[in-house]
Protein backbone atom coordinates (compact mmCIF):
# COMPACT_ATOMS: atom_id res chain seq x y z
CA UNK A 1 0.00 0.00 0.00
CA UNK A 2 1.70 3.72 -1.01
CA UNK A 3 2.20 6.24 1.81
CA UNK A 4 -0.53 8.44 -0.02
CA UNK A 5 -3.22 5.78 -0.19
CA UNK A 6 -2.63 5.13 3.59
CA UNK A 7 -2.82 8.47 4.40
CA UNK A 8 -5.92 9.28 2.62
CA UNK A 9 -7.80 6.02 4.28
CA UNK A 10 -6.22 7.58 7.07
CA UNK A 11 -8.09 10.49 6.56
CA UNK A 12 -11.17 8.97 6.38
CA UNK A 13 -10.58 6.73 9.00
CA UNK A 14 -10.20 9.50 11.44
CA UNK A 15 -13.40 11.38 10.32
CA UNK A 16 -15.53 8.12 11.27
CA UNK A 17 -13.41 7.97 14.68
CA UNK A 18 -14.34 11.82 15.33
CA UNK A 19 -17.88 10.98 14.35
CA UNK A 20 -17.85 8.48 16.75
CA UNK A 21 -16.68 10.47 19.55
CA UNK A 22 -18.96 13.37 18.49
CA UNK A 23 -22.07 10.72 19.06
CA UNK A 24 -20.53 9.61 22.27
CA UNK A 25 -20.03 12.77 23.87
CA UNK A 26 -22.52 15.04 22.75
CA UNK A 27 -23.95 16.71 25.70
CA UNK A 28 -20.67 17.27 27.05
CA UNK A 29 -19.16 18.48 23.56
CA UNK A 30 -22.28 20.69 23.17
CA UNK A 31 -21.71 22.12 26.75
CA UNK A 32 -18.00 22.93 25.25
CA UNK A 33 -19.30 24.14 22.27
CA UNK A 34 -21.85 26.04 23.16
CA UNK A 35 -24.62 24.66 20.79
CA UNK A 36 -27.05 22.04 21.80
CA UNK A 37 -26.58 18.44 21.63
CA UNK A 38 -28.74 17.53 18.70
CA UNK A 39 -26.45 19.50 16.62
CA UNK A 40 -23.44 17.70 17.91
CA UNK A 41 -25.00 14.46 17.28
CA UNK A 42 -26.13 15.39 13.56
CA UNK A 43 -22.45 16.60 12.81
CA UNK A 44 -21.11 13.26 14.50
CA UNK A 45 -23.89 11.29 12.04
CA UNK A 46 -22.41 13.35 9.25
CA UNK A 47 -18.61 13.03 10.14
CA UNK A 48 -19.23 9.04 10.19
CA UNK A 49 -21.21 8.83 7.23
CA UNK A 50 -18.44 11.10 5.22
CA UNK A 51 -16.02 9.67 6.51
CA UNK A 52 -17.12 5.70 5.73
CA UNK A 53 -17.67 6.90 2.24
CA UNK A 54 -14.36 8.43 2.22
CA UNK A 55 -12.39 5.46 2.76
CA UNK A 56 -14.25 3.36 0.61
CA UNK A 57 -14.35 5.15 -2.66
CA UNK A 58 -10.50 6.57 -2.02
CA UNK A 59 -9.66 3.50 -3.78
CA UNK A 60 -11.82 4.07 -6.64
CA UNK A 61 -11.05 7.29 -7.83
CA UNK A 62 -7.18 8.45 -8.68
CA UNK A 63 -5.36 9.61 -5.67
CA UNK A 64 -4.46 13.61 -7.31
CA UNK A 65 -8.60 13.89 -7.57
CA UNK A 66 -8.30 12.46 -3.84
CA UNK A 67 -5.79 14.49 -2.69
CA UNK A 68 -7.55 18.00 -4.00
CA UNK A 69 -10.61 17.12 -2.55
CA UNK A 70 -8.87 16.45 1.18
CA UNK A 71 -6.75 19.49 0.97
CA UNK A 72 -9.87 21.61 -0.16
CA UNK A 73 -11.68 20.11 2.57
CA UNK A 74 -8.65 20.69 5.25
CA UNK A 75 -8.66 24.38 4.24
CA UNK A 76 -11.88 24.57 5.36
CA UNK A 77 -11.21 23.12 8.09
CA UNK A 78 -8.46 25.87 9.49
CA UNK A 79 -10.65 28.81 7.92
CA UNK A 80 -13.86 27.34 9.90
CA UNK A 81 -11.46 26.76 13.08
CA UNK A 82 -9.51 30.14 12.83
CA UNK A 83 -12.84 32.14 11.91
CA UNK A 84 -14.84 30.29 15.37
CA UNK A 85 -11.48 31.22 17.35
CA UNK A 86 -11.87 34.94 16.30
CA UNK A 87 -15.67 35.04 17.06
CA UNK A 88 -15.40 33.44 20.08
CA UNK A 89 -11.72 35.42 21.50
CA UNK A 90 -14.33 38.48 20.66
CA UNK A 91 -17.02 37.21 22.91
CA UNK A 92 -19.63 36.35 20.14
CA UNK A 93 -21.39 32.98 20.94
CA UNK A 94 -21.18 31.77 17.39
CA UNK A 95 -17.87 30.02 17.60
CA UNK A 96 -19.28 26.79 18.77
CA UNK A 97 -21.87 26.78 15.94
CA UNK A 98 -19.33 28.08 13.11
CA UNK A 99 -16.99 24.85 13.70
CA UNK A 100 -19.80 22.40 14.29
CA UNK A 101 -21.58 23.62 11.23
CA UNK A 102 -18.40 22.98 9.18
CA UNK A 103 -18.35 19.87 10.47
CA UNK A 104 -21.60 18.98 9.49
CA UNK A 105 -21.52 19.98 6.12
CA UNK A 106 -18.56 19.79 4.64
CA UNK A 107 -17.79 15.89 5.07
CA UNK A 108 -21.11 15.38 3.08
CA UNK A 109 -20.15 17.49 0.59
CA UNK A 110 -16.77 15.52 0.62
CA UNK A 111 -17.79 12.66 0.34
CA UNK A 112 -21.00 13.59 -2.36
CA UNK A 113 -17.77 14.68 -4.68
CA UNK A 114 -15.88 11.90 -4.13
CA UNK A 115 -19.03 9.91 -5.28
CA UNK A 116 -19.65 11.95 -8.47
CA UNK A 117 -16.04 12.32 -9.32
CA UNK A 118 -14.94 11.14 -12.47
CA UNK A 119 -13.47 7.93 -12.66
CA UNK A 120 -11.86 8.75 -15.51
CA UNK A 121 -9.99 11.56 -14.19
CA UNK A 122 -6.14 11.91 -15.16
CA UNK A 123 -5.14 8.99 -13.59
CA UNK A 124 -5.36 5.75 -12.74
CA UNK A 125 -7.36 4.79 -9.49
CA UNK A 126 -5.55 4.85 -6.45
CA UNK A 127 -4.71 1.25 -5.99
CA UNK A 128 -1.92 -1.01 -4.12
CA UNK A 129 -1.23 -2.87 -7.51
CA UNK A 130 1.32 -1.03 -10.03
CA UNK A 131 1.07 -1.54 -13.91
CA UNK A 132 3.74 -4.03 -15.04
CA UNK A 133 7.25 -1.83 -16.41
CA UNK A 134 7.58 -2.65 -19.86
CA UNK A 135 10.26 -2.42 -21.81
CA UNK A 136 11.17 0.25 -24.18
CA UNK A 137 14.19 -0.68 -25.27
CA UNK A 138 13.75 -1.43 -29.66
CA UNK A 139 14.29 -4.56 -30.64
CA UNK A 140 17.21 -5.38 -32.75
CA UNK A 141 17.18 -6.56 -36.37
CA UNK A 142 17.73 -9.65 -37.24
CA UNK A 143 21.47 -9.81 -38.41
CA UNK A 144 21.42 -13.81 -39.28
CA UNK A 145 21.55 -15.01 -42.48
CA UNK A 146 19.53 -17.82 -43.42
Amino acid sequence: MSRMLAGAIGDGAFKVALGAAFAIGSTWLGDLFGVPTWLVVIAGAALLIGGGIEVVYVRRRPMATCLRLMIGYDIGWVVASAVALVVAWQGGTAGGEIGIAYLTVAPLVLAALLVRAAATDAGPPATDVRPPATDARPTAPDTSTA
